[in-house]
């Protein structure tokens, strides 16, 4: 590749090399959740990454009020963005809330106490079908132990912190968990304008830390990138005058259109640079081996 480079290449060719070299590091972060993964299957759960355990102390939860209106979304600038960012484009928002934090470990613990994994009107009819096949009682990498609950993380396992960010959550218990609280989640579009103006700050991968902290207070919205990806309510579609590209580029986000949800603003192993307001990630609704979490939104009082 460095003598390719070297050599002066077209611009369609490296607007190729640039393509390869986010997609490389969507792969960096792929590995992180799949040796997570396969060393939790581990009899003995071998340690990845030896980090202290830091207790913290989340802050408190408040409602930041958005106006709404018609908004544009998508990306708009003029360095690289994937295919399913774009066309930039106008979307009408009714006001609404976001929750100024992330939802934490003992928030959802609640949610687990009330009976949560065992209610059936909580959970939509797909996701009850799949607690029930899969006999979820609490988020992925979760253990019982005598009455406390401990997590694999890739620094061993450890006590569940109530003031983390829940992490490893589905879309099904992401919604069923809004239900219970009497919220919602956010509309993609939702999120996005109200992450326009917050910078691009936070937990991702050069902290080498795989494991979301807790909120460490301050003003305005908190955790809107890094942490842990953020489920929307916004099924993962194209945006209005959408075409792929022709060829083999064109199948890199278009032909997974389909049965997927869209999160957003990145995790602990995204790296910062490859973040931005208007990333659209998605996976399918069962998933829940990715550093996934929850934000809860409210439509206006």
């Amino acid at each position: 590749m460095r003598k390719l480079l070297g050599m002066g290449i077209s611009l369609e060719l490296a607007r190729l090399v640039q393509l390869g070299l986010n997609h490389e590091q969507q792969h960096q972060e792929l590995i992180v959740t799949d040796i997570k993964h396969a060393f939790w299957s581990q009899p003995l759960q071998p340690t990845y990454l030896e980090t202290k355990a830091t207790l913290g102390k989340a802050s408190k939860l408040e409602w930041h009020q958005l106006p709404g209106g018609v908004v544009e979304i998508g990306y708009g600038g003029d360095g690289f963005s994937f295919d399913n960012e774009c066309p930039r484009h106008e979307v009408l928002l009714k006001p609404f809330r976001l929750a100024s934090r992330l939802v934490t470990n003992a928030e959802y613990m609640e949610f687990m106490n009330d009976g949560g994994y065992r209610r059936p009107e909580l959970w939509l009819s797909d996701g009850w079908d799949t607690v029930c096949q899969q006999g979820w009682e609490a988020p992925l990498y979760w253990e019982k132990e005598g009455e406390r609950w401990t997590q694999f993380t890739l620094a061993g396992v450890r006590e569940v912190d109530p003031s983390e960010p829940v992490c490893h959550v589905s879309y099904y218990e992401a919604d069923a968990f809004a239900h219970w609280s009497g919220k919602r989640l956010p509309l993609e579009g939702e999120w996005e304008s109200a992450s326009a103006e917050v910078s691009i700050d936070g937990q991702f991968t050069e902290t080498r830390d795989f494991h979301p902290k807790a909120a460490n207070g301050g003003n305005g919205l908190q955790q809107m990138f890094g942490y842990v990806w953020e489920w929307t309510a916004s099924a993962y579609l194209p945006y209005p005058g959408f075409r792929p590209a022709p060829g083999v580029v064109g199948e890199y986000n278009g032909k997974f259109m389909c049965n997927q949800f869209v999160l957003r603003g990145g995790s602990c192993a995204t790296p910062q640079s490859h973040i931005r307001a208007s990333y659209r990630n998605f996976f399918p609704p069962h998933a829940r081996w990715q550093f996934m979490g929850i934000r809860l939104a409210a439509d206006e009082c």
